[in-house]
């Protein structure tokens, strides 16, 4: 018989931790997590159901998966877990690394150090639109020529272009950041948010600078280091919410208020905060509401409907997947992007997937897929949802579940 009661996982979990001499802290520690979450799946009020977690709480306590709950099923082979998955963004880490433009330090002439401004901001706009469409591969190839383009051409030109140049470069490598985190280049994410704060600085440009710490933040949840991502947010939040009570407060201004109570919300879901969680996402709502519209100021795509699929996304982190499933049928992500709509699929499918109802989340996945496939096959939610779904069929894969894993490339 299946064990789905959080409150016997808990206790058992708890057992093996005594058993082993851990504290909480001493399993928070080892599991990446806080001791608020090791509370709370201790005493049933955080449900773990995906076998990775469970996976990493059988590593950390030294035992079986089988130990922690005996219903899961059997580990990954290693060779499967550790299968890499190329996401065509080789040639942008490439361009990310070294000097950007070291000629210039010299005085020598670089290709497209001649590029108008005009000509670098259709680039710009281009390569943002390969990311909401979740084109990677076409994005690492323009990306990694215009970024030297842009580093040469703000060195060269006059101090009277500088500051829109720089502005450029800011959301150049803010693009970079954002596709980094999404194909789970969480490293080099960091060093593209760094570099897009450094010239949203020099641009003079104080929302720009803002824009770039939402990366940056995004680059350290991927990176697990939910202390930073949250000073990165909250020291955001603290200086653009007494501007917000102006009713003469601008509309973007209000969007990255907006966006970044949404990284808040993740980080605490991700910890297990409900409580912290739900005021962010009622923050968002709020702000979302006076805005009135779906917006995408500094690509963050921040609106109402975005805010309902982070809604989705945070119920499935704090093991909430009927709340997430409810929050879903009431949805209609069409209006936002192929990126933003895959991502939402997704969630509904690790909703789904907690509640161990294969058929639907495999739709959802396939659905997803259809929008973004290079999302899709890549990312690390997707692929830690499938290999859970083929665990929890067993010996009775269904067809469309094995055709999806096996063009993701997991065995």
């Amino acid at each position: 018989m299946a064990d789905t009661d959080p409150r016997a996982t808990g206790q058992r979990i708890k057992d093996l931790r005594r058993n082993a001499g851990m504290s909480q802290s001493d399993l928070a520690i080892a599991m990446d997590r806080s001791e608020s979450w090791v509370s709370q799946v201790e005493r049933g009020v955080q449900p773990v159901e995906r076998l990775s977690i469970l996976q990493a709480l059988a590593d950390a306590l030294g035992v079986s998966v089988r130990d922690v709950r005996p219903d899961a099923g059997a580990p990954e082979e290693p060779e499967q877990a550790q299968q890499p998955v190329s996401n065509d963004l080789d040639a942008l880490r490439v361009a990310l690394t070294g000097h950007p433009a070291l000629g210039s330090l010299f005085d020598e002439p670089q290709e497209g150090s001649t590029a108008t401004a005009a000509e670098l901001r259709s680039q710009v706009d281009e390569v943002w639109d390969l990311a909401h469409a979740s084109k990677y591969a076409a994005l690492s190839e323009r990306l990694s020529t215009l970024l030297p383009s842009i580093e040469a051409a703000v060195r060269h030109a006059p101090a009277s272009e500088r500051r829109e140049l720089h502005t450029l470069r800011a959301r150049a490598y803010q693009v970079a950041a954002a596709a980094f985190v999404r194909q789970d280049e969480a490293d080099a994410a960091w060093i593209a948010a760094d570099r897009a704060l450094q010239a949203a600085e020099l641009a003079g440009q104080p929302l720009e600078v803002v824009a770039s710490l939402f990366r940056m933040a995004h680059a350290f949840i991927r990176q697990q280091r939910t202390e930073q991502a949250e000073h990165a947010a909250a020291a955001a939040v603290e200086v653009l919410t007494p501007r917000a009570e102006s009713p003469a407060c601008p509309p973007e201004e209000l969007s990255l208020l907006g966006a970044m109570n949404l990284v808040l919300a993740v980080i605490n879901a991700r910890e297990g905060h409900r409580a912290a969680t739900h005021q962010h996402i009622g923050q968002a709502r709020a702000i979302a509401a006076r805005l009135g519209e779906d917006r995408n100021d500094f690509d963050t795509e921040f609106g109402p409907t975005n805010v309902e699929l982070h809604a989705v996304a945070t119920a499935v982190d704090l093991g909430d997947a009927g709340l997430a499933l409810d929050v879903a049928d009431n949805v209609d992500p069409r209006g936002l992007s192929s990126e933003r709509q895959a991502r939402f699929l997704l969630d509904v499918a690790r909703a789904h997937a907690q509640r161990r109802h294969v058929g639907e989340a495999v739709a959802a996945l396939i659905d997803a897929e259809k929008l973004a496939p290079e999302q899709i096959h890549s990312h690390h939610s997707s692929r830690d949802v499938v290999r859970d779904l083929v665990q929890v069929s067993g010996n009775r894969v269904p067809k469309p579940l094995a055709e999806l894993a096996e063009r993701m490339a997991i065995g």
